[in-house]
């Protein structure tokens, strides 16, 4: 038994694969990643960008509110999923830099199944869908930009000023937001 293990090892030390998957097979994650994307039913205001490399462990995700606070709004979700999908959900940043309570300027995204919530039986429909909700009723209970979940909270008609403001491209306190209003 013993000489097998290290027979198969010399033989993948000898293709140069050291343990990694044979060229032309695909991983779990691969292939799972590969059915969630072609099961993927986004609503009409949001968009996939696949890797210009191909790499389908990585993608963007655009979304455009049509509804609520960021209507007329474009962001993008950078995902990274890890070869331990769908075991571990996906790292999911925002690119663009929002005035959101569960969104902080760095992009990190507050959303449960992202977090302690995820189970394998969730697919990427379902965080788009969540990311959807997060823009039509942001959280302030649960957030990362405490300072715009305190407005949110005490000032609905400041926090609305804020977004727009923000999403025009102007300052909020001592942070400066990138225009993200559809043209």
């Amino acid at each position: 038994m013993i000489k097998l293990f290290s027979l198969k090892s010399q033989q993948n030390q000898a293709s140069g694969q050291s343990g990694q998957t044979p060229r032309g097979r695909n991983t779990a994650a691969q292939i799972r990643i590969t059915k969630d994307i072609n099961e993927l039913t986004l609503p009409k205001n949001c968009v996939m960008v696949p890797d210009p490399e191909g790499d389908l462990l990585n993608f963007k995700i655009i979304i455009c509110p049509d509804e609520g606070f960021y209507k007329g709004g474009k962001f993008s979700f950078s995902f990274k999923v890890s070869q331990n999908y769908p075991h571990e959900p996906p790292k999911v940043k925002c690119e663009t830099r929002v005035y959101h309570p569960n969104i902080d300027l760095e992009g990190n995204v507050c959303l449960n199944i992202l977090r302690e919530d995820w189970k394998p039986v969730l697919t990427i429909n379902s965080i788009v869908y969540g990311l959807q909700y997060l823009f039509l009723e942001p959280n302030p209970e649960d957030p990362l930009n405490k300072e715009a979940a305190e407005v949110l909270q005490t000032n609905r008609r400041l926090f609305e000023s804020n977004v727009r403001k923000a999403m025009g491209g102007g300052q909020i306190a001592n942070t400066y937001f990138d225009r993200c209003l559809r043209s």
